[in-house]
């Protein structure tokens, strides 16, 4: 990532800047991309003016990875669609009402937004009104690290105080935190998934009172969005300082009632091994550690909170697996193995170790932790005959020969899936 990181706070007074920060450039790659450019080529015309907004920015400035590339205009949308489209480049209307054009460049995909500010919100949604006011489009977005914007020569224009707090890494909101809570709850879970991302030491003190004080908010908030929220606050490379002040506001308990009486304490532990290990990050392998393994807990929670039918397979999967003793041996899980699932098994084993770890119970953590290696490994064998291949020995269809199926199953599975097609017709 290239950009100078100096700043001169005398260009900044209560956080107002009009002009670019002096000696703070980007010069990363993305900028200079042709699609970008030719972007900034069609709404630079003719007066108009454009910059690079939002989290493209932050994340340059912090020397993280850029992926979604947003831009705002003192185009309105009509014009920003009319001149994408003359150029022979595709317009798509994602949400025009508020401003907001996909242009489509040579199949990369930018998110033009109008500027604007809010004239009425209901504590979710807000009614906007275009404008041409770089400062009060930056007045009206949630945190200051999110407000700020670059040009196509890479120089940053910061009119909220964001860029010092980017240095800091403090998450703050802009202007009155209660304030921005009333206008917009979800920047409630917004306001902890930043922190979990981007934030230092403690939360920003005037933030989490207001998030404690607005906590009641969030049930008029879809459990879509509060979910969508919560995957990507877990999905941070460690999000458990972010977890732990959302438990102690009240606000996780609130949200996740699931996790009453459970708790986070698993988090930490599970955050180390994940490092020491390697696993993947994994949202859901880290809700588990918050939850407790209960079948009925687990389908009420899934079905509550919309989860997807892949998620609730496997939280409830994972509830309803057997956990395998730290004292088997290999050919003994294998067997597990093959009658369980193998993903809620591991999921079960891995959180297991957790727990174990917690209780200084190193020894058993230890043997466990292998026969977890062993599982995330393990590749399920495929029984050597089928229905047919009894037919054809004279066995009829029908229930017998399920049964007589699942008996030669059996068998196979006990002696350690090494008995042959013909040893298992054999035996019919």
């Amino acid at each position: 990532m290239g950009c100078n990181r100096w700043y001169d706070t005398g260009l900044v007074h209560k956080g107002i800047c009009m002009k670019p920060l002096e000696n703070v450039h980007i010069s990363d790659g993305w900028l200079r991309s042709d699609n970008l450019q030719v972007l900034f080529d069609i709404l630079c015309a003719e007066g108009g003016e454009a910059r690079v907004a939002g989290g493209a920015v932050r994340n340059a400035l912090m020397g993280e990875d850029v992926g979604d590339i947003d831009l705002c205009t003192t185009l309105v949308p009509e014009n920003v669609k009319q001149r994408v489209d003359g150029a022979g480049h595709k317009a798509v209307p994602t949400g025009i009402d508020h401003g907001t054009i996909t242009a489509v460049i040579n199949g990369g995909a930018f998110e033009v937004t109008t500027l604007r500010e809010d004239i009425e919100t209901d504590g979710r949604h807000a009614v906007v009104q275009f404008g041409t006011d770089w400062q009060k489009d930056a007045e009206r977005r949630d945190l200051t690290i999110n407000g700020l914007y670059c040009d196509r020569e890479g120089r940053v224009y910061d009119y909220i105080g964001g860029y010092p707090d980017i240095e800091a890494k403090n998450v703050r909101f802009i202007g009155d935190a209660e304030t921005r809570i009333r206008e917009d709850s979800l920047r409630i879970l917004r306001f902890f998934r930043f922190f979990a991302w981007y934030g230092n030491g403690r939360p920003d003190a005037n933030g989490l009172k207001a998030c404690a004080s607005g906590k009641t908010l969030l049930a008029g908030l879809s459990v879509e969005r509060v979910w969508m929220e919560m995957k990507k606050l877990l999905a941070a490379p460690d999000p458990g300082r972010a977890i732990l002040w959302m438990r102690t506001t009240g606000i996780l308990g609130g949200i996740l009632p699931e996790t009453h009486k459970w708790g986070t304490d698993a988090i930490p532990g599970l955050l180390r091994l994940e490092q020491e290990q390697g696993w993947n990050t994994d949202p859901l392998f880290r809700l588990m550690g918050m939850v407790r393994p209960d079948l009925e807990t687990m389908e009420t929670m899934a079905k509550r909170m919309t989860f997807s039918n892949a998620e609730a397979e496997r939280m409830t999967d994972w509830a309803a697996a057997p956990l395998a003793s730290s004292e088997l041996v290999t050919d003994e899980l294998a067997k597990l193995l093959y009658r369980n699932k193998q993903q809620s098994m591991l999921d079960k084993m891995r959180l297991e170790v957790v727990h174990l770890q917690n209780r200084d119970e190193n020894e058993s953590a230890l043997k466990l932790l292998a026969l977890a290696d062993f599982a995330a490994g393990w590749q399920k064998p495929k029984f050597p005959i089928s229905g047919k291949d009894l037919i054809n020995k004279g066995e009829k269809a029908g229930s017998e020969l399920g049964k007589t199926l699942t008996r030669l199953e059996e068998s196979w599975i006990e002696s350690g899936f090494t008995k042959t097609k013909d040893a298992l017709i054999s035996e019919m």
